[in-house]
């Protein structure tokens, strides 16, 4: 379907942008600080799986009509900022613990239960889903690549965009083991077990805002 020079800068122009955060990437940073390896690994999964919505919508074309709508565009990037900023104000407003309890809880916090782990990727799968610019991002990448001449656009679309989120996957799951190892190291300071539930309710809340009033930059 593709040859292998054009696969060969299509995947190196992805491990480029991949490297650089982005939202989705500073929200499985802030997960994993705030809750484990795993809940980041949960969240990597989910945001993975929100990419998808847009590599659909992209071979579709639905995300034309995202690029062309101004409402429809403003609609899911409000939606999505408020998501983050309700998970931030969630975050802040949960019940104080005391430092010994926090220090405690802290030791088991790589081992989620399936129900935890499977709301914390469906809300990874919302944060992306609901990210206009990832689709945008697809619908200005992924055609680059395309070679009518070679296979429908849709099936090379689909192909591109799971090489992609299979990069993707290795990319932010790195972000995701690193952060959760610095969360334990961290966890273990009692200074910042005082304010480790600000900070990572304050980093939500940011991302939400950043999404709100940013008009362009990268999909992630």
């Amino acid at each position: 379907m593709f040859d292998y020079s054009t696969l060969l800068i299509f995947m190196t122009a992805a491990a480029v942008l991949l490297v650089i955060p982005g939202p989705a990437v500073l929200y499985v940073i802030a997960r994993s600080i705030d809750q484990g390896r795993m809940a980041g690994f949960a969240s990597v999964l989910g945001v993975g799986v929100g990419s998808f919505v847009h590599i659909g919508a992209a071979a579709l074309g639905v995300s034309a009509i995202l690029a062309s709508s101004v409402l429809a565009f403003a609609a899911i990037k409000y939606l999505g900022a408020a998501y983050l900023i309700y998970l931030g104000v969630r975050t802040l407003l949960r019940p104080a613990q005391s430092p010994i309890h926090m220090a405690l809880q802290s030791s088991h916090r790589g081992q989620l239960g399936w129900a935890q782990f499977r709301r914390i990727f469906w809300q990874g799968v919302v944060v992306n889903a609901l990210n206009p610019k990832t689709a945008l991002f697809f619908l200005a990448f992924l055609p680059q690549f395309i070679n009518p001449a070679r296979a429908s656009a849709t099936r090379q679309i689909l192909a591109l965009g799971a090489i992609f989120v299979v990069m993707a996957l290795v990319s932010d799951g790195l972000y995701a083991l690193a952060a959760g190892t610095m969360g334990e190291w961290l966890r273990r300071n009692p200074y910042f077990l005082r304010v480790q539930q600000y900070v990572a309710g304050s980093a939500y809340i940011l991302l939400g805002v950043t999404a709100a009033v940013s008009g362009g930059g990268r999909h992630k």
